[in-house]
């Protein structure tokens, strides 16, 4: 490649030209990338610490991943649901059994996965717990993030994800997120579920006060209504155990899980639940061409056992500590928060710090690619294959960024 003509510069202003303006990435081109290393067209390096929000906690282009995603598509890529496949039944049973469920349905994107949740808590309302028809309604938490989708957008609290998209699906009540009062007030008899983030990720990595969600499933228990959490972000180890839920013990009724569960490869995504809630969806009432196809399936297994045979939730639990104590001995004056669980980090800048994006650039040109969220907060979330050493160097360009 010409990287005289065919720079940097050269792709962005092509992306800039042609696509959606539906983004506002930092100014780098990744061309290449290993492990929790990426590198631009012009052979800089930089540590990836975003992850692909998440996507890619088994690091960049892992070889077993790579290995099984080659060898199924050398034998089989895509069937449909229309027939039976020999890979989607072994998936099924991985997965379910991974995350302590029943059964799974398999789907592509975390917004899917949400969809799937409402549509079977929805119908559960209806066909279990006698809900008048379409009079359910679904509590979440103010700074939610589940998705895109339209019926997603209209529950946002988010101005830019909700505002010019309506009208708003009906059927949502929204109530402060970590406030357990407020969503006992917020249940009626027409209440068919609750659905929150363990942790608020694109909020700036918000975690609930200890015993938030013991205390959300008791109240759901209480008042027969399902729990949905939404692990499309927290889940696969990211916060230090496979799934959030596992750091309290609070099984929910539906789990959507996604982004890792591709190992940064291929979209893949699933909604979880018990075989009573799941038996509500029969032949013909949802589905996905994509959902569940052979490839997908490979891997995905391949990348379950890498986060079970590489030890990933440990490591998230320890490097995360390690990170966020190495923060703490930065003593800068421009830092109001350090917060996060396993390798799920953020720092909150002080008003008179500026704007993270200014700082998010900075580091760019140290060699790390973090992201803000919002005005003043910028996340970290590398690849949980990271090891000590580089999360040591980590916090030095974090520290050399806010001098």
């Amino acid at each position: 490649m010409d990287t005289t003509t065919r720079n940097s510069q050269y792709f962005m202003d092509l992306e800039n030209t042609y696509g959606a303006h539906n983004y506002h990435p930092i100014p780098v081109v990744v061309s290449q990338a290993e492990g929790v290393w990426v590198w631009d067209p012009e052979g800089r390096k930089y540590m990836d610490c975003l992850s692909a929000y998440s996507a890619v906690n088994q690091g960049h282009r892992h070889p077993r991943i790579i290995g099984a995603m080659t060898e199924q598509a050398g034998r089989l890529t895509l069937t449909s649901r229309a027939f039976h496949n020999d890979i989607l039944g072994p998936y099924l049973e991985q997965l379910t059994k991974m995350a302590q469920m029943d059964v799974a349905l398999p789907m592509n994107t975390g917004a899917e996965a949400v969809e799937t949740g409402i549509k079977v808590a929805r119908k559960w309302g209806y066909e279990k717990k006698g809900v008048a028809n379409d009079q359910a309604e679904i509590i979440v938490c103010e700074e939610n993030f589940h998705g895109r989708t339209t019926t997603i957008v209209g529950f946002s609290t988010d101005p830019d994800a909700r505002d010019g998209f309506g009208p708003a699906t009906p059927g949502f009540k929204i109530t402060p997120y970590n406030n357990i009062d407020a969503l006992e007030s917020a249940i009626t008899e027409n209440t068919v579920a609750f659905m929150v983030e363990p942790i608020q990720g694109e909020a700036g990595v918000k975690v609930p006060d200890a015993g938030y969600l013991r205390k959300a499933k008791e109240l759901c228990e209480k008042h027969n209504v399902l729990l949905i959490l939404d692990e499309v972000q927290t889940g696969f180890c990211r916060t230090g155990k496979m799934f959030c839920w596992m750091h309290e013990n609070v099984k929910p009724d539906i789990l959507a899980v996604g982004k890792a569960l591709g190992g940064g490869v291929y979209p893949v995504s699933a909604a979880l639940a018990s075989k009573e809630v799941m038996s509500v969806i029969r032949p013909g009432e949802h589905g996905s061409t994509f959902g569940g196809n052979p490839l997908a399936c490979a891997i995905a297994m391949a990348a379950l056992d890498v986060l079970i045979d590489e030890n990933l939730g440990e490591r998230a639990e320890v490097l995360g500590q390690r990170f966020r104590d190495g923060l703490h001995t930065i003593g800068s004056d421009k830092l109001s928060d350090i917060r996060g669980m396993g390798l799920l980090n953020a720092i909150e800048l002080t008003p008179e710090a500026g704007k993270a994006r200014v700082y998010t650039e900075k580091l760019k040109d140290l060699g790390v690619l973090p992201k803000e969220t919002h005005v003043t907060t910028i996340r970290f979330a590398p690849p949980l294959i990271i090891t000590e050493e580089q999360i040591d160097w980590l916090v030095e360009k974090v520290k050399e960024a806010l001098a």
